[in-house]
């Protein structure tokens, strides 16, 4: 073992500084430098604008309780009848009370309906509707859009519970910007605890999810308005029509909105809890879903966002092209990369694999502690998430990394969205016909 350590420890110091690059250029090149210190750059001048940031907050939120619009929580899904109850809760300890509810079932085989009649009939639901024949989310979401009267429509998913004050935090931007047709909520895993898988998750949660949207929120590119709690004005969605079948209906409609000009934001002190798949298998799924809609929408439905016409947006452009090269293109870039070493250095291997694991773990260390600066909310103490920090290594570097592999194959060659039972297979045969 000792001998082990000494002779790679050797074999880093002899190789030198050039030959380390070379060897070690995917990380350098790509993951440390966008991944951490583009991204930690970007958060610190967030930072430092924080003050006039809040001056802005608190003059939108005075006009916000001026104007007391109302606000139209809507709630489709199927089989959602055990998570009503709490969400209503949830919902009758917000700070801003202005709000209907409506709650749509979208062809439950449960016993859902009778849950929501019995509380509508409590006054405990404002409106329940229910298709009798599934039609898919999106199909629930556009219905329980038919009926709301707010100016603003707030989309939640009924299996999640929200902070006293996260209506008023997820509506007050549209009262800073009056050009944002659509806000995100900061979506936080309540199930951390549960097991390794659902751990993992709530790092990646914390570090690449919530702190990217900030980022890109502050940049202006930010693309996936979350379906667990999102915000959008009555009058966006009257003009994109509402959602399109998805799945990945909810960056298909943040895109949509984007490309009619609307400014999308992220608020990240609007909190949702929800959660997440509590083992491999169920994460794989849900994961395999959310990566095949990059080639579905990104590269063939809003494609046109890279064409030089007159609503050409150099934003949506961006927007889009970050999402594809650090999404797509880098995916298959590391399996180059992997052709890289065994071509050229295999006879390092054990080397050069145990310093990148090294590399990614001292980056991941300081990339989670770094950015719980810049969170004012967090599940736990950073210390309880810092034991499992080395796991993410192998949840990012190659769990999720051939989980979208799969996922671009299947949906590139196989056009496989189509064929997901998360969506029943007449919308997504309609959906397909379309282009949609």
């Amino acid at each position: 073992m000792i001998e082990a350590i000494d002779s790679f420890f050797n074999y880093i110091a002899t190789v030198g500084p050039n030959k380390l690059v070379r060897v070690f250029w995917f990380f350098v090149f790509f993951e440390f430098l966008r991944f951490f210190v583009f991204e930690l750059i970007v958060l610190i001048i967030w930072k430092l604008n924080e003050k006039k940031r809040r001056k802005k907050y608190h003059d939108g939120r005075t006009r916000f309780f001026i104007e007391r619009p109302l606000i139209s929580v809507i709630v489709p899904g199927k089989n959602e009848g055990k998570h009503i109850y709490k969400l209503i809760i949830s919902l009758k300890e917000q700070t801003y009370r202005n709000f209907e509810l409506i709650v749509v079932d979208d062809g439950s085989d449960d016993d859902t309906e009778t849950i929501c009649k019995s509380l509508q009939k409590a006054g405990l639901i404002d409106f329940f509707v229910r298709n009798d024949v599934r039609g898919g989310k999106a199909s629930a979401a556009n219905l329980g859009y038919r009926f709301a009267r707010g100016k603003i429509i707030v989309h939640l998913d009924a299996d999640c519970s929200y902070d006293n004050d996260a209506l008023e935090k997820i509506v007050i931007p549209f009262y800073v910007n009056e050009n944002i047709g659509a806000v995100g909520g900061n979506v936080f895993v309540r199930n951390y605890k549960d097991n390794l898988c659902t751990t993992l998750q709530a790092i990646e949660y914390a570090d690449t999810i919530s702190a990217g949207r900030i980022t890109t929120s502050y940049l202006g590119i930010y693309r996936v308005v979350s379906g667990a709690f999102g915000a959008f004005t009555k009058e966006a969605l009257d003009r994109v029509g509402g959602w399109d079948i998805g799945p990945g209906l909810d960056g298909d409609i943040t895109v949509k909105l984007r490309k009619l000009g609307y400014k999308i934001a992220f608020e990240p002190e609007a909190i949702c809890q929800t959660s997440v798949p509590d083992n491999f298998r169920k994460l794989m799924k849900q994961r395999l879903r959310w990566d095949k809609s990059i080639i579905r929408f990104r590269l063939r439905k809003h494609r046109d966002v890279f064409y030089p016409n007159a609503k050409f947006s150099f934003s949506n452009f961006f927007s889009s092209l970050e999402n594809i090269v650090y999404n797509l293109i880098l995916n298959l870039k590391w399996w180059v990369y992997i052709g890289d070493l065994l071509i050229n250095f295999i006879n390092q291997l054990k080397f050069v694999f145990t310093f990148n694991i090294m590399l990614y773990t001292i980056t991941n260390y300081l990339k989670f502690i770094l950015f719980s600066l810049f969170r004012k909310r967090k599940n736990e103490t950073v210390s309880y998430f810092l034991i499992y920090i080395p796991c993410m290594v192998f949840y990012f570097g190659l769990y999720l990394r051939l989980v979208r592999t799969i996922a671009y194959t299947q949906e590139f060659f196989f056009k496989q969205s189509y064929k997901d039972p998360w969506n029943p297979q007449k919308s997504s045969q309609h959906a397909k016909d379309l282009g949609l």
